[in-house]
């Protein structure tokens, strides 16, 4: 069968994600071996609205999969947001000779994605974000990374806190959403995790956890704090205030979004860079890659959008019950 495609974009836009550059160099790679063109777009829908664009072929993606950022470069686009700028993007397709394009990020790129479909663009988008808060996707290009990064910064802090009998407040990042503190609470033991889904009882969720902490023998304790809760240094000015502990604040910031991907990461952005390129030979346009456990299916982006994203239920009554909340 004959591919509905014969040349197609790819861009990275909204924040990077490690794993990004896995999935261009899968969708180049996949292009190529059904008899595709492909050509990349840098710096996100400003790229597109201004013309910024590299051909792109099998050598010039090699070696990318262990490559942490986006080699197409992000960008947030003011521009794109006008009629004017979505028209300039649409008219830098068809000057270029792009029957689809490939988006790669989070909401933001996928609404994008849907503006182009709308004038007649071929579109598919690939959930790659650390804060995991695609609804339609159990799981988002990079998490697993940034998960790791920020466990590996946590052990270390853990042991200088050992040393001084101390309370450590950690803000990792996640936007709006928990997910990213609560994987990482769960996995390094924390006192106790905030996050932005759940209303805060300071004196039940944090003060009373610490307590039951020091009563069994630890001198030293973790708090994971999510950003969409709040400062950092609130809560640890809090915790000072209630316990007279020598409290201190770790933010990670964008450290989280840096370094080579996991393995994980690596095969599903490989996994997703494949099927994204599949719909479009296919003819479909309109389309969001996504995980549900461990298949890859795809949705129609305006139903994707709509959908809403609730913290994993299992993980968190673990958290819970290990931390001693009830």
């Amino acid at each position: 069968m004959a591919n509905a495609v014969h040349r197609i974009g790819v861009f990275t836009s909204g924040g990077d994600a490690p794993g990004m550059n896995a999935v261009i160099r899968s969708v180049v790679r996949t292009s190529i071996h059904m008899g595709i063109e492909c050509v990349g777009i840098r710096r996100g829908y400003n790229g597109l609205v201004h013309g910024d664009f590299i051909p792109l072929d099998f050598d010039s993606v090699s070696g990318l999969s262990r490559r942490g950022g986006t080699m197409l470069y992000s960008a947030r686009s003011t521009d794109f947001k006008t009629e004017e700028g979505q028209e300039k993007a649409v008219a830098t397709c068809k000057l270029l000779g792009l029957d689809g394009v490939v988006g790669i990020g989070g909401d933001g790129t996928f609404r994008g994605l849907l503006e182009l479909s709308r004038r007649g663009i071929a579109v598919v988008g690939v959930p790659g974000t650390i804060d995991n808060d695609i609804a339609c996707s159990t799981y988002t290009i990079g998490f697993d990374t940034a998960c790791n990064t920020a466990l590996e910064s946590i052990d270390k802090l853990r042991d200088t806190m050992q040393s001084h009998e101390r309370c450590s407040v950690v803000e990792v990042m996640g936007r709006h959403a928990g997910h990213l503190a609560l994987y990482v609470g769960v996995a390094c033991g924390a006192t106790c995790v905030l996050v932005p889904e759940r209303e805060l009882d300071f004196e039940r969720d944090v003060i009373e956890p610490i307590r039951k902490s020091r009563l069994g023998g630890r001198t030293h304790f973790m708090v994971i704090v999510a950003e969409g809760v709040g400062s950092a240094y609130d809560v640890a000015k809090k915790i000072t205030e209630a316990t007279a502990l020598d409290t201190r604040v770790t933010v990670l910031g964008h450290v989280q979004r840096g370094g080579a991907p996991t393995a994980r990461d690596r095969v599903a952005a490989t996994y997703m860079g494949y099927e994204a390129v599949r719909l479009l030979a296919e003819g479909k346009t309109n389309r969001v890659v996504c995980v549900q456990g461990d298949t890859y299916v795809d949705y129609d982006i305006n139903e994707a959008l709509e959908m809403k994203k609730g913290l994993d239920e299992q993980t968190y009554t673990v958290m819970r019950a290990l931390t001693g909340v009830e």
